[in-house]
């Protein structure tokens, strides 16, 4: 039994379907394969992307094998010894990277505690109005809790400063639960990627870019200047829209997977909402059933503002999540904080079966 949907969604059929249009576009066209890539796989994903978050231009959406390239493309266009504002709850690829260059001290960071999660907007905005900074890093869905911001508009507008950067990561929040940009689309940057409840896998992240920040990275690679205008002789050019924020040769079946499960959404008219609701379900259903259930989870997170995962406060997050294991039933842990992820995949009887197991196992039977 996989509760692990948060950390690999499993892929739907159509995923595979897209891996085989990949592979076979590039035996029957060659080179001429990016021809298609460029003029229509990568038009449809941006479109699929812009319309569920309510994005008025898919244009201004870049891709790269991971958010890590972005991240470290976001950097390079700041002055010297940036001033960032982030949370002590962000994902470890960027918490490593900027404790990297904390060390050094070619950056400064202030972090805000992401709980007590009732007053982090309040806390966080008032962070960012206190002091002006370059970057603001924060994560819609926290990997480690769960806890989703229920409003980015504010925190958002709390930054007055027109030249501060301002990055979202919506890894754990691109859909997993209704996202509308539109009010801020020209004014912060969105990660996310396919590899979790966008059900395509690996290889496949986006950035929302608004239009006119950073129009020239320092950390830039070939594709950045495909469809730039006016281009100046020995001047190093980049296009205007997302396209500025591409990187150089990549591998597009990811690409072709996205395409393909959106698509398979879209004919079955599967929303975000819909899935959304059903994995809430679950959860609601999972919680109520644990009630019987003696045993020593405890969620740590407001379940009006959780993404689609639930996440358990306990020391013994690492043994129960290998006694877990050894049933066959998968789940991930973060230090002590053991974590559940539902997908559109389960049921009720899935959940049935999982309280079952649960009250099997030694830790259980010790409590």
């Amino acid at each position: 039994m996989h509760f692990a949907a948060h950390s690999h969604h499993l892929w739907p059929d159509a995923s595979r379907t897209g891996q085989q249009q990949y592979w076979n576009d590039s035996a029957t066209l060659s080179d001429n394969k990016w021809d298609k890539v460029f003029a229509e796989i990568i038009p449809s994903v941006q479109r699929h992307i812009a319309g569920h978050l309510n994005l008025s231009n898919p244009s201004n959406i870049a891709f790269a094998p991971n958010t890590h390239e972005f991240v470290n493309r976001l950097l390079s266009c700041l002055p010297d010894r940036p001033h960032i504002l982030t949370t002590d709850s962000e994902f470890h690829s960027f918490t490593r990277q900027i404790s990297r260059l904390e060390e050094d001290g070619l950056v400064r960071v202030t972090r805000i505690a992401s709980m007590p999660f009732d007053t982090f907007v309040e806390r966080f905005a008032a962070a960012a109005r206190a002091e002006h900074h370059d970057m603001v890093f924060f994560s819609h869905v926290f990997f480690n809790s769960g806890f989703a911001i229920p409003d980015l508009k504010t925190i958002v507008d709390s930054i007055s400063a027109p030249e501060t950067f301002i990055i979202i990561d919506g890894y754990h929040g691109f859909m997993a639960i209704p996202t509308d940009l539109s009010a801020i689309e020209n004014r912060a940057f969105y990660l996310a990627g396919g590899y979790k409840y966008a059900m395509a896998g690996e290889g496949c992240c986006f950035m929302h870019c608004p239009p006119g920040y950073a129009p020239r990275p320092r950390n830039t690679g070939w594709f950045a200047d495909m469809g730039a205008l006016a281009a100046k002789q020995g001047h190093v050019n980049y296009a205007e829209n997302g396209f500025r924020f591409w990187g150089a040769t990549f591998d597009p079946s990811g690409l072709y997977r996205m395409n393909a499960v959106m698509q398979m959404m879209a004919d079955q008219d599967l929303s975000v909402d819909e899935m959304h609701a059903h994995v809430t379900g679950l959860q609601d259903y999972f919680l109520k059933s644990l009630i019987t259930a003696p045993g020593p989870l405890v969620t740590p997170v407001d379940t009006t503002t959780r993404g689609r995962f639930l996440t358990f406060e306990t020391e013994q997050a690492a043994a129960i999540h290998d006694e877990l294991q050894t049933r066959q039933i998968i789940t991930d842990h973060r230090g002590s904080r053991l974590r559940f992820g539902f997908g559109i995949y389960h049921d009720r009887a899935d959940i049935d079966r999982l309280i079952a197991a649960l009250l099997e196992c030694d830790f259980v039977k010790a409590a």
